[in-house]
């Protein structure tokens, strides 16, 4: 594909950064897990990032409107090689959590900063056919990655494959250094000391960006909600693999890179169609039916429909996030996305945090099954909605027109 040998450092190093997450994530559950033999230690992993995230974004927005994108993706990226390199050489599991905690950090800053680079750097009309096809590529590290890990591990050792991931940082740095400087020197050369009062003035902006856009906001809320509850009930795939199905965990790893392989499938589709298809049908349908399949994945009584499920659970996620991201990149004004960005990741976390504390609470109470499928179709009923929104005459005149 042209857009590949045309964006192809962009997408080599946010691809190969997010190899190498997923490639850390399965040995740092084993390092923690081989330091404590505690489950509570396990479940600590898991609480530290967003309690991170939460905390860093009520800042983060402020100083990465006023600073260089391009040099902060770099600098968070060199941070985030140097804690994860650091990482094996701790004896404590509370200085673990402290890396953890400083890592994500770090991520809250590049987030955001990535989103704006991509906005500034790819040209509108090819916006939603490098979104697709860079969601292929994570759809492939999180296909890759576990195995790799799995490879890495039995041919080296833990230490070994945290170290593996602090390398990607180090690349994608590098990668990111040899990319365009895409921000305004308007903006670059007017640089404000963060006080209080600018954090107040900030909080403000967004507010009457809020205020001002309230389709968009409509729209983010929907959708929005019906993803946490999607990572809200990813938080009980194996649990129901093992205890409703009843199946092996060598059966849950296949699940896992079937549901990879139907995301990959998804982008190169999404990806092929970007210029026939609107946002408005990606995000309105591809929605709509990854919640479906959600639902019909805990409501399967049996193997085989729990696979198709995942299956095209996967695929129709990748016309989802696609679809999203270029709503995003379209509507939110590039020199406020710090801030914006910020905030709505304090929004998703607190969401994401709710709705998995209410599906673990009332699976105890009743049944995870049950409890899974209410929760699926309530998110169809976000989704429902979104689509009539997106298809109403609103639209037209309340966003803007590409984003159709």
């Amino acid at each position: 594909m042209n857009i590949i040998r045309k964006y192809s450092l962009l997408i080599g190093g946010l691809g190969f950064s997010n190899l190498g997450n997923w490639i850390y994530l399965v040995a740092l559950n084993l390092f923690v897990w081989h330091l404590t033999q505690s489950p509570a230690a396990m479940a600590g992993i898991f609480i530290v990032g967003p309690i991170a995230r939460v905390l860093t974004n009520l800042v983060a927005g402020s100083f990465i409107d006023r600073m260089n994108k391009r040099k902060l993706m770099i600098t968070t990226d060199m941070i985030r090689g140097v804690i994860v390199f650091c990482m094996p050489f701790m004896e404590s599991i509370w200085l673990i959590y402290a890396l953890l905690f400083l890592a994500n950090m770090a991520s809250s800053f590049f987030g955001p900063s990535s989103t704006y680079y991509i906005t500034k750097f790819i040209p509108s009309e090819d916006r939603q056919r490098f979104n697709a096809i860079l969601g292929t590529f994570n759809s492939g590290s999180f296909l890759v990655g576990p195995a790799l890990a799995g490879l890495l591990i039995m041919l080296f050792n833990t230490t070994v494959t945290i170290w593996f991931n602090s390398f990607t940082f180090f690349v994608c740095a590098i990668i990111i250094y040899l990319l365009p400087d895409v921000d305004d020197v308007k903006e670059t050369s007017k640089r404000q000391r963060i006080t209080w009062q600018i954090l107040k003035s900030d909080y403000v902006t967004v507010v009457a960006f809020i205020r001002q856009n309230p389709l968009f906001i409509t729209i983010y809320l929907l959708f929005q909600s019906a993803l946490m509850i999607a990572f809200a009930l990813d938080s009980q795939e194996a649990t129901f693999i093992k205890q409703d199905l009843a199946l092996s965990d060598s059966i849950y790893g296949a699940f896992v890179s079937i549901a990879g392989a139907g995301a990959i499938l998804g982008g190169l589709v999404a990806a092929s169609f970007a210029k026939k298809w609107s946002t408005r049908s990606y995000m309105a349908f591809g929605l709509f039916l990854t919640m479906v399949f959600y639902t019909a994945f805990y409501a399967s009584t049996s193997s085989i429909l729990a696979c198709v499920s995942f299956i095209f659970l996967g695929f129709f996620m990748a016309f989802s996030n696609t679809g999203y991201e270029t709503f995003y990149q379209q509507n939110v004004p590039p020199e406020m996305m710090g801030r914006f960005g910020s905030i709505s990741n304090i929004f998703q976390n607190i969401l994401q945090i709710t709705f998995t504390f209410l599906l673990g609470l009332f699976a105890e109470l009743f049944t995870l099954q049950m409890t899974a499928i209410i929760l699926g179709i309530i998110s169809i009923i976000f989704s429902v909605s979104l689509c009539f929104v997106l298809y109403s005459k609103k639209i037209h005149i309340g966003l803007k027109e590409e984003t159709l």
